[in-house]
């Protein structure tokens, strides 16, 4: 079990490192070197848009790890998600500007970022059955959660990574500097694959194929045979994926941009809140074993539509102590709160045959709609109005869809997943 889980934690680490270095750079360089040529918020709303074709491209990673993880097993498309993943990160720290080859440079940047969308597509769901297919029943919110921590331990890798730049000159970081975050990669994603070649497949996949019970079309299983659940999955997912991007990656830009604080304020402001969530995750994942899944999620919900009535104003206070308590403890409320019970939620309300498939789907589609989009749209309503409370009503309405999705979901705390 500690093999296991030690060999999914790293390697989602690494996986969500690659994955949002790309929302950081976005939000700092992109739009002066990839898209110079527009004003500064059509450049930012185009760096943006390149940041949301990762998303897009998510869901296409979790049918085709899904069908090959339920059909194949857990164990291998872990692996191919790693080198996708780190291969596509690579190379966008290998790509000339627009300077040197015109329109060339954003293409191939998003198509790089295609690249990454499918990686982390057909990662997440690979990593969370590897641990809740070996963990015991009533750990498995836990056990679940401590894969999530995958994801603050991305942030704060990218963010510090980015801290530690920001001393450079300006030049220097337009020219070389943004590249660093990216190049580190190969070394990140070579200790990870080392770490999950040992890994072996889950009893609860192994009984599968054993009984060769395995599904011949998982994807359409889900789509057509369990259409109710997958659309609870996808509301699940809508508010928490929508807030943990609009603190991490839009503050940046009203921060920097609106408000006109310096990037390394709001940068340390993201990484505490990161840092807080290894704890909170875990926390909320053991208490989902306690009293249940839905139970804290309808909590996540009711406390997210709070949270978007107060978020901006106290960000406009200006104030350092205050900007970092608001990212950090929002991020907790609105995030950690979900998302760490969603590493076990998510997978248990699909069968094993269909679970990898039904679990990837639900995540990626609403990280598509709601994630990828959230900066963007929040960068459009602010251009528009001049006024945040636009931004404020969007995320009280994910958060509507996201308890109502709760309130449409079964338990699962109690399933045997194994028989399922």
């Amino acid at each position: 079990m500690r093999r296991v889980l030690w060999a999914s934690v790293i390697g989602t680490v690494v996986e969500w490192y690659d994955f949002l270095i790309y929302g950081t750079a976005a939000a700092l360089v992109f739009n002066k070197i990839f898209f110079p040529t527009l004003d500064p918020m059509a450049g930012t709303l185009a760096a943006f848009g390149s940041y949301a074709v990762g998303f897009v491209a998510r869901p296409l990673g979790g049918v085709i790890f899904g069908h090959f993880g339920d059909r194949i097993g857990r164990k291998a498309m872990l692996t191919l998600t790693m080198l996708i993943m780190g291969v596509g990160t690579f190379l966008i720290g290998c790509l000339p500007t627009y300077a040197e080859i015109g329109l060339w440079a954003p293409a191939l940047l998003v198509l790089l970022r295609i690249f990454q969308g499918i990686g982390v597509g057909g990662e997440w769901g690979g990593a969370v059955l590897m641990v809740i297919e070996h963990a015991p029943e009533h750990r498995r919110g836990l056990y679940g959660s401590l894969v999530q921590v995958g994801f603050p331990a991305g942030v704060a890798a990218s963010t510090a990574t980015f801290l530690a730049l920001s001393t450079l000159p300006e030049a220097d970081f337009l020219s070389w500097g943004w590249r660093v975050p990216f190049l580190l990669s190969a070394i990140l994603v070579g200790v990870a694959l080392f770490i999950r070649l040992r890994l072996v497949e889950t009893p609860a996949f192994a009984k599968v194929k054993a009984e060769r019970t395995v599904a011949r079309m998982p994807f359409l299983e889900v789509i057509l045979g369990q259409p109710r659940t997958f659309l609870i999955a996808v509301g699940l997912k809508v508010s928490e994926v929508a807030w943990v991007y609009l603190l991490t990656v839009f503050s940046i830009v009203y921060a920097t941009g609106t408000l006109g604080l310096p990037k390394r304020l709001i940068l340390d402001a993201i990484l505490c809140a990161a840092v807080l969530e290894f704890a909170t995750m875990p926390f909320f994942g053991w208490l989902s074993d306690k009293v249940g899944r839905r139970p804290i999620y309808i909590f996540g919900a009711l406390v997210s539509i709070v949270c978007a009535l107060v978020v901006f104003r106290l960000l406009d206070t200006r104030d350092p102590l205050i900007i970092t308590a608001t990212i950090a403890v929002i991020m907790t409320l609105t995030h950690a709160s979900m998302f760490g019970p969603q590493g076990a939620f998510m997978p248990e309300l699909f069968g094993t045959r269909v679970r990898y498939s039904g679990a990837s789907l639900g995540c990626q589609v609403a990280a598509a709609i709601s994630g990828g989009f959230s900066p963007i749209v929040a960068s459009s309503l602010l251009a528009w109005t001049g006024a945040t409370w636009p931004i404020s009503l969007f995320m009280i309405a994910l958060a509507l869809v996201s308890l109502v999705a709760t309130l449409a979901a079964t338990e699962t705390r109690d399933l045997d997943i194994a028989r399922q």
